[in-house]
């Protein structure tokens, strides 16, 4: 006799109706999305009467989580953009010849004079006096060297020091180099993830692709520009002091400085020292707020070491002009009026509200390690993506109706049990991609629709399986008993292998590639559940209360 036992039916029912809740808020999706904008806001800045009352539009005792809508689908931006990680040997090399002057220094007795030469970005060059001390020059140098643990070199350094004829030659490791590369990149993924955090963008997809490449999908932003903007400014805040001031944009400025021009000042050119004081990365904190006069400014503060390091330099040069460099531009050049033992200051320019604004949530963020060139950016208007929701829905409707009449059609009762567990399985996927929050895209689209084809597959095996019991004159609860027992193995196997082919594909691809490989996933395990469990649950309980001599599948 076939049944099954009181404790599974309940477990069937209870995930069956976990689905439908969780699914539930997306066949509400504004309002939910303006009740969890609503709480999202009032947690950060408070409440007002408006935001108040939009929350309240959601029963807050519902489930309130929905499946997010993919550039695609909501419009918005995507940039694909490579990060210029060769940037960072410069700036490794210039920081270094400070380090390199003063372990030099008490040595000149032997090597003699110490002069910085011109060098390529990834080479720090120094001059001695007597190429007879190289090898204590050298031996000196090598003080620098630090010890990196990677995968591919345990036990190197990230510098290597080398003589020739008279100059010593510094540059970095092809090990240090991989590292450092791999760092760049890591730390501008996650800068530019906090930077679009800060701007309070919708569900953002930000990943890294190949080496030094990121792939930034953000939806609801109006342009791609708008979002280059946000991301596209490197904001690396630096202290130098000055060495000159002038209006020659050729003048040379000497080995260890550079020329930067001014921002407020047209035609003036102030000549830095290249190696910083203090720079962005030591900021623990940035707000917009107003000077004395009354313009808007950007208040600053550091951590202890760059505290310490600004107020030692501060104690020291009172009286002395201090560049405040941001993006190599000189936006403030003020003189050291007092030691500075706080750790904090103000940035003054000719700002407005909205620049000093956007300039403390970069300068928030972080800088970015190195520049970004935009290899690829594309701007999808909400209508482009409303019309893919209405092409996914058309597809969507006609597949499930051509489906569920083709049942009802071959199977009759059984048919419409077969689409009573099809509607389920819909739910269900909604379901799952709400409680994990999944962002539903075009090709997730896709997948939904090749799930509503497959998921009659299960349905199909079992009913051909009864079928054929039937022809051999067995008892109608034999016969679904037997048929449901010999296609199970038909069923797993064929379910198995095209969810191996989903895990290769989220595994492998990215993007729109994983949001098909998502649904279609979900869809196999929703529908292997709905095909083995709750169809046969719906025909058991059928055939209990009918207790039918004979059926006709």
């Amino acid at each position: 006799m076939i049944r099954i036992e009181i404790w599974k039916r309940f477990l069937i029912c209870i995930t069956c109706f976990i689905g439908i809740v969780l699914a539930f808020p997306n066949g509400f999706y504004t309002r939910v999305e303006q009740h969890n904008d609503a709480i999202k806001f009032i947690e950060t800045d408070g409440a007002t009467p408006e935001i108040e009352a939009a929350a309240k539009a959601w029963p807050s005792w519902l489930p309130s989580s929905l499946v997010n809508l993919g550039l695609d689908l909501r419009g918005g931006a995507h940039l694909l953009a490579e990060v210029q990680v060769e940037d960072v040997y410069e700036s490794r090399m210039q920081a270094l010849w400070p380090e390199v002057r003063d372990l030099l220094r008490p040595e000149r007795n032997t090597i003699g004079t110490i002069r910085l030469q011109p060098s390529t970005p990834d080479e720090l060059r120094v001059r001695i006096g007597n190429p007879d001390g190289m090898s204590r020059a050298l031996q000196v140098a090598k003080q620098l060297a630090r010890p990196i643990q990677t995968l591919g070199g345990i036990g190197a350094t990230d510098i290597e020091i080398r003589g020739d004829g008279d100059e010593l030659i510094i540059s970095m490791t092809e090990e240090e180099q991989q590292a450092s590369d791999d760092r760049t990149v890591r730390q501008a993924l996650e800068i530019i993830r906090r930077r679009i955090d800060e701007v309070g963008t919708r569900e953002p997809t930000i990943q890294r692709q190949g080496t030094r490449r990121i792939l930034i999908q953000v939806p609801g932003v109006g342009s791609a520009s708008e979002l280059k903007e946000i991301i596209g400014t490197t904001a690396q805040l630096t202290f130098h002091p000055v060495v000159s001031r002038g209006t020659d944009s050729n003048e040379n400025p000497g080995l260890g400085n550079k020329l930067v021009p001014s921002i407020d000042e047209a035609g003036v050119f102030y000549s830095l020292e290249a190696a910083s004081v203090v720079t962005g990365e030591e900021l623990v904190d940035a707000q917009p707020s107003f000077d004395q006069n009354g313009r808007p400014a950007v208040n600053f503060r550091f951590n202890p070491a760059g505290a310490r390091k600004f107020g030692d330099y501060t104690a020291e040069n009172i009286g002395n002009p201090f560049a405040i460099v941001l993006d190599n531009e000189v936006i403030s050049a003020p003189v050291i009026q007092a030691h500075i033992p706080s750790g904090s200051g103000i940035i003054t320019g000719n700002f407005t509200v909205e620049e000093s604004t956007n300039l403390a949530i970069l300068l928030r963020a972080g800088a970015l390690p190195a520049g970004l060139i935009f290899l690829e950016e594309r701007t999808i208007g909400p209508e482009l993506g409303q019309d893919s929701i209405d092409a996914g829905k058309i597809a969507t409707i006609i597949a499930f109706v051509a489906v569920l009449v083709f049942m009802v059609l071959s199977y009759g009762i059984f048919g419409i049990f077969a689409n009573v567990a099809l509607v389920l399985n819909i739910t269900l996927i909604f379901g799952l991609l709400s409680l994990i929050g999944a962002t539903l895209t075009l090709p997730g689209i896709a997948g939904i629709v090749l799930t509503v084809g497959m998921a009659v597959d299960a349905n199909v095996l079992v009913f051909e399986r009864i079928r054929e019991e039937l022809k051999l004159d067995k008892g109608p609860a034999r016969a679904i008993e037997q048929g449901y027992e010999k296609a199970l193995s038909a069923i797993l196997d064929a379910n198995i292998t095209t969810l191996i082919t989903a895990i290769i594909l989220y595994a492998m691809g990215s993007g729109p590639v994983r949001g098909f490989a998502i649904t279609l996933g979900f869809g196999i395990l929703t529908s292997v559940f709905t095909a083995i469990f709750v169809t046969r649950l719906m025909i058991i309980i059928w055939f209990e209360k009918r207790r039918p001599k004979r059926i006709e599948v």
